[in-house]
């Protein structure tokens, strides 16, 4: 049974500078949540109640984010803010947050690396990257857990693009699989041109991985930007056997650069009961003002 969760957050986050030099990019705001705590709320749904951060220096207050604040909730109980003081509770009984750093930006595959202190060789994990965030009505990560564990095979979300966009990404070679939107891998191609792709089926951020991978982490080689790949190691297993595909057909909000974080903070504000029906009519009178 999968339970744990490997979160690569040591990056930079260059970015989104100056906003990101004192603030991890990861604690930055979408609403009113860091845009981590989606990715932590993700694994909660999905039933991975063990949460490791691979982080790096100055990144303490993501750890903080989900660990206790006495004294807040001293000073909310106090002022009988019972909501807010709910919700900051709840945090630190999300999951059980672990962290470890890496030292030294060594690429993904080396992130994921960080986690064999955590992770059993016998253990299957998932990997997810905070930088894509998947409608949190939609259970895509149980669905790839279920997969890993009907085949006991490493599991990789896909997603369609169109393919004048594919050399951007890593790209799955694929045949059908054993369900609907289910594919076998059997070869990945490292952002080929549209000519050369085998498929618009890219990588995206989500991974349930055997804790065998390792082994083929430490085996495998720095490689584009002179960096331990993940990709790599995921093609090594390829082509003994193949690997699984999901295909993302949820929402997707790709926070990994100004625009796409600044749609993601639309569309999720829109998404929302409570101030959604308020945003949308504020956002439709300042567009017809600016188109008018």
């Amino acid at each position: 049974m999968v339970r744990k969760a490997v979160l690569p957050v040591a990056g930079l986050g260059t970015r989104f500078l100056p906003a990101t030099k004192a603030v991890p990019k990861e604690m930055m705001p979408l609403v009113d949540r860091p845009a981590i705590q989606y990715i932590v709320e993700e694994c909660a749904r999905a039933g991975l109640d063990d949460v490791l951060l691979v982080t790096s220096t100055g990144k303490s207050a993501i750890e903080d984010h989900f660990d206790r604040r006495v004294d807040l909730e001293a000073a909310l109980a106090e002022k009988g803010k019972d909501e807010e003081l709910a919700a900051v509770r709840d945090l630190a009984e999300l999951a059980q947050v672990h962290s470890v750093r890496q030292g030294e930006p060594l690429g993904l595959g080396h992130a994921v690396l960080m986690a064999a202190g955590h992770v059993t060789a016998d253990e299957s994990f998932a990997v997810l990257l905070g930088d894509d965030i998947v409608d949190p009505d939609e259970p895509f990560l149980e669905r790839m857990i279920e997969a890993h564990e009907r085949t006991g095979r490493p599991v990789v979300a896909l997603m369609e693009v169109p393919h004048d966009q594919v050399h951007l990404y890593g790209v799955a070679d694929v045949e059908p699989g054993e369900a609907d939107g289910e594919f076998r891998i059997r070869r990945l191609v490292e952002k080929p041109s549209a000519d050369e792709a085998p498929s618009n089926l890219i990588i995206v951020g989500r991974y349930v991985l055997p804790g065998t991978i390792f082994d083929v982490l430490r085996d495998t080689p720095p490689g584009r930007g002179d960096e331990i790949q993940l990709t790599d190691a995921l093609q090594t297993l390829a082509a003994d056997e193949p690997i699984v595909g999901i295909r993302l057909d949820a929402e997707r909000y790709d926070t990994g650069d100004k625009l796409g974080f600044v749609k993601a903070t639309v569309q999720l504000a829109a998404a929302r009961d409570d101030i959604g029906p308020d945003f949308l009519t504020w956002l439709r009178g300042w567009l017809a003002e600016q188109q008018g």
